[in-house]
């Protein structure tokens, strides 16, 4: 049994922005402000090569799928280990700035009991850890 629902239309970036985060507690974002605020992904390399880091660390996790991925932009799906529900992961480049900006949701229900702000430190945690690409 799974419950992955049908992904939002609206995913992706629009104005150099990703979805905000709905009122649920279910969601995390750099692009937001208050409960729902989880900070953006520093870098100090190429802005190519920190998508690139990126998108290997979420190639080594469990139940991830790339699912998009395009200029300065990738989006991923994790499912949750027991009943499979999905949450879609997102992260945008800004270059001027200098930092990956980050949104994590999930697709159902209310509450995720900090799941996906969990996720998200993890993936900050290694990519900080992660050597810089040339």
């Amino acid at each position: 049994m799974t419950f992955s629902a049908t992904p939002p239309a609206d995913l992706g970036v629009r104005d150099g922005r990703l979805k905000p985060c709905p009122e649920t507690p279910n969601c995390v974002s750099s692009q937001t402000q208050g409960k729902h605020y989880v900070a953006p992904l520093a870098f100090a390399d190429a802005p190519d090569a920190a998508l690139a880091r990126l998108k290997s660390i979420l190639s080594g996790l469990e139940r991830v799928r790339i699912v998009a991925e395009s200029a300065g932009y990738l989006r991923a799906e994790v499912s949750s280990r027991v009943f499979g529900f999905v949450d879609d992961l997102e992260f945008h480049v800004d270059a001027a700035a200098r930092v990956v900006h980050v949104r994590s949701a999930a697709r159902l229900g209310y509450s995720d009991f900090g799941v996906n702000r969990k996720r998200m430190e993890r993936i900050r945690a290694q990519f900080t850890r992660a050597p810089l690409v040339p």
